[in-house]
């Protein structure tokens, strides 16, 4: 049974589409079929993140009836599946959001779980891509704004009968100021927590070099956590990698 889990931030610059990129890489490093989805049908970069900005055909072609579903699929060289957005402003023109959830349902069965990177914020995108999918996954900054969109969001999804996964939080920094994670859980409703990244250079220089931080820094910490995501996601066990600098002062 296939199942369709949307990453939704409800706003901008919370790291959905990084961690949709990884989380799909993750996943197919554990064998599972995994296809990931651009959904910002306005300003889509999933394929800029995994190194592969353009294609002959898009989501954008689909949604327009110009092109077939699995006319839209590319396989990445670690075996994870995209289709991803057009770039171009004219991909634009007659690309109807309302369309995303039957394109969704004609992928139904061509593999185990299917990722759908949202557009940002709580616009028309935004909630087509929520109601396309089975379950939500919420990415979220320690900060009082984001947590407040990311609540809005899982409002959202519940009236529109889509289960919340959990939630993520993303860009920690381990600051007086941030939020900490029960004052997160406290605020939207005592919704799971499931993982959290932090923030670090090596995400940036990924991003920079258009390689996931999954192939960029394979045994880095944050690839860890990602690792831990997806197994939270897939139904298994997996422990973060400790330090061995934090290792020593735990035995002592």
């Amino acid at each position: 049974m296939t199942r369709i889990v949307c990453i939704c931030s409800g706003k901008g610059g919370a790291g959905k589409t990084f961690l949709t990129a990884n989380l799909g890489l993750a996943l197919a490093e554990m064998g599972k079929d995994v296809i990931v989805v651009d959904a910002n049908l306005t300003t889509p970069n999933l394929g800029m993140h995994l190194g592969v900005p353009l294609y002959p055909k898009t989501l954008h072609d689909v949604i327009k009836g110009k092109a077939r579903i699995h006319e839209a699929i590319y396989q990445h060289e670690s075996g994870l599946k995209i289709i991803p957005g057009g770039i171009s402003l004219k991909d634009l023109k007659g690309a109807d959001p309302k369309e995303l959830s039957n394109t969704m349902i004609d992928l139904l069965g061509h593999s185990e779980i299917i990722l759908i990177d949202a557009a940002a914020g709580l616009g028309r995108e935004a909630l087509a891509a929520m109601e396309s999918a089975d379950e939500l996954l919420l990415v979220t900054n320690p900060e009082l704004t984001s947590v407040t969109d990311a609540l809005k969001a899982a409002k959202l999804a519940e009236q529109m009968g889509t289960r919340v996964r959990g939630v993520v939080i993303n860009r920690t920094k381990g600051k007086e100021h941030e939020m900490t994670k029960d004052q997160i859980k406290t605020m939207l409703d005592r919704i799971e927590i499931i993982g959290e990244v932090k923030e670090h250079e090596d995400v940036q220089k990924a991003i920079a070099k258009r390689s996931p931080i999954i192939h960029h820094k394979p045994s880095s910490s944050t690839s860890d956590e990602i690792r831990a995501i997806a197994a939270v996601i897939a139904g298994e066990r997996r422990s973060i990698r400790m330090p061995w600098y934090r290792r020593i002062f735990r035995l002592r």
